[in-house]
């Protein structure tokens, strides 16, 4: 007679297979996922199971049925402290490219091979490489919180370089262009073009500037707050992107001029150095429509977005010298990442470098002691 089990037990069922049940550490009395072909399959699972109990590595089974979808909304809903455009980003990659390709998925269902396949369905489908980034980071966000609950015992999204996204790189506008564009949009903007460009402020934060943010005689703008749109039509302000958003940022007096009449053509009340014609706060898709793409028309400049005038700001900067901390200072940013976009090298930029070496070598040789010999001698001349 076989030695009875010390944990779980195993039942032939009529279609032959075996059934392996184990007591939860819940109390509750549960089957094993699968049957098995012998009873030998069945103990070893069981083995297994106990083992697993005693490391304290069990998981519901039951506690993962949720819908990735359903715990998906759940998870942005409780996010603390999220921008709304945050929360409409998010709303639409969880709507959009999410829940449709794991409709009837619990998050304990949720497996590796599924997420590879989820991904590429969403790129051969032509979505581009960057939503997809943003859709793979938002699922796995999702289920790190999952694993965090206890409800899934890995986080499935293991996709090496899935989260990794490449844009194409943004056009930097010459100075002289920078300027045409801001006549050919017109007094009421063309300040905002200019400030965009040589203060490297984002639309939120020039969308949000009180006249005493902006300080001629220093000539250096204070970002405090940003403008956040709401559903609906609504709007609101909130502090900056993050904490480094909170600045004082120098601007090139070359555009004081601009600003000091922008600044003179406001009200006493103005409240806003920026709006629209009928002095409501600006809105980004009426911008775009009625004042920015008839200037790029004017100038005959196609593809420019508004952001890319904040790019070529950093670019100058770059190429004035600024280094990694004081890029990251003047646009904002906590972490290196975007500032090491700007420090690429030219074959302008390494000539300005061999030359400055040299002159910094030459004057090093004139001061030094050791320069009695010829080379030396002979390198001072040149």
């Amino acid at each position: 007679m076989a030695a009875k089990r010390r944990f779980g037990r195993v039942r032939r069922l009529p279609s032959g297979r075996y059934q392996a049940r184990y007591p939860g550490p819940d109390g509750t009395d549960r089957a094993a996922p699968e049957t098995f072909a012998t009873k030998t399959d069945a103990d070893v699972w069981l083995t297994m199971k106990e083992a697993e109990i005693r490391r304290g590595d069990w998981i519901d089974p039951d506690a993962g049925a949720v819908l990735v979808a359903d715990f998906g909304a759940t998870w942005i809903a409780e996010r603390p402290g999220l921008r709304p455009k945050t929360v409409r980003l998010y709303g639409y990659l969880l709507r959009a490219h999410i829940a449709p390709h794991f409709a009837a998925v619990t998050i304990a269902s949720v497996t590796l091979a599924r997420v590879r396949r989820w991904r590429k369905t969403l790129l051969d489908s032509g979505v581009s490489e960057v939503t997809a980034a943003k859709a793979y980071r938002l699922l796995r966000a999702i289920l790190n919180t999952a694993l965090d609950d206890g409800l899934i015992r890995a986080n499935p999204c293991r996709v090496k370089g899935a989260d990794k996204e490449t844009s194409p790189e943004r056009p930097v506008l010459p100075v002289a262009q920078v300027f045409a564009l801001a006549d050919a949009i017109g007094p009421r903007y063309g300040a905002l073009v200019l400030l965009a460009t040589f203060a490297s402020l984002r639309w939120a934060e020039l969308a949000a500037l009180s006249p005493e943010d902006i300080d001629l005689d220093a000539c250096v703008v204070r970002v405090t707050r940003q403008i956040d749109y709401l559903p609906g039509g609504g709007h609101s302000f909130g502090p900056p992107k993050s904490k480094a958003g909170r600045r004082v940022v120098p601007f090139a007096d070359l555009i004081a001029p601009d600003l000091r009449k922008r600044l003179d053509g406001l009200g006493p009340s103005a409240v806003l150095v920026f709006t629209s014609p009928d002095g409501k706060p600006l809105r980004h898709s009426n911008f775009y429509r009625r004042a920015w793409m008839p200037a790029l028309k004017t100038v005959g400049l196609e593809g420019v977005h508004f952001h890319d005038l904040r790019h070529s700001g950093n670019q100058f900067s770059a190429d004035a010298g600024a280094n990694i901390r004081e890029l990251m200072e003047r646009m904002g940013h906590d972490s290196t990442r975007a500032a090491l976009i700007y420090l690429h090298s030219s074959a302008e930029r390494q000539r300005t470098i061999a030359d400055r070496v040299g002159k910094n070598a030459r004057a090093a040789l004139r001061k030094s002691k050791a320069t009695g010999t010829q080379r030396a001698r002979d390198r001072q001349t040149k």
